[in-house]
């Protein structure tokens, strides 16, 4: 298993996508976790328990905005959410490795070093990107504010502290073609 990590917007599941495209089972976390806080689910009770029904939309289900104008202002309540969903998330992601015979697996995983799942996985590819370039391609995702999208970017480990964990680090400020270039090396580098 390979973990793909990297700050908010720096193009994590594009690479994962590639290596995908090589042949490689790609597991989203980010999908893995929006599944866990659907109504009906434990995560999605414990979510509300804790963060109020004022998080809710009118279906029901968790507006991921307004959790995410909360935990992303307060540290203590993000490390809170985290701890909610994390053991519901390596669950999942057990189940879907024990049921795919894939030689090699990827994990597109925004919290992979800060969740201590790093532990897990058997190299790191951590994908960097310009600061400017991680703006301009959340705000076009998500129309958030620069200021939000900075916000967000701090809250997360400053790249330096992941750069220790990295086996590999793929330059996703360049051309896509440039970025498939070092995902291919990686895969061939890797045996695959």
């Amino acid at each position: 298993m390979i973990g793909v990590t990297g700050s908010f917007g720096c193009g994590k599941t594009t690479v994962a996508k590639m290596f995908a495209r090589l042949g490689a089972y790609a597991i989203d976390v980010d999908k893995v976790y929006h599944s866990l806080i659907r109504r009906g689910e434990k995560c999605h009770k414990e979510i509300v328990k804790y963060f109020g029904k004022d998080i809710l939309a009118k279906s029901g289900q968790i507006d991921r905005e307004k959790l995410g104008k909360i935990v992303f202002k307060d540290r203590s309540k993000l490390k809170l959410l985290n701890s909610i969903t994390y053991s519901g998330i390596m669950e999942e992601i057990k189940k879907i490795v024990k049921s795919k015979k894939s030689k090699f697996i990827i994990i597109d995983a925004p919290l992979l070093i800060e969740s201590g799942f790093y532990k897990k996985v058997d190299s790191i590819i951590l994908v960097a990107n310009k600061k400017e370039y991680q703006v301009k391609r959340i705000k076009e995702s998500t129309g958030l504010s620069v200021t939000e999208i900075l916000k967000r970017i701090r809250m997360q480990m400053p790249f330096k502290k992941k750069l220790a964990f990295a086996d590999f680090i793929i330059d996703n400020s360049g051309s896509k073609l440039g970025t498939l270039t070092q995902v291919r090396e990686i895969w061939k580098q890797r045996g695959a």
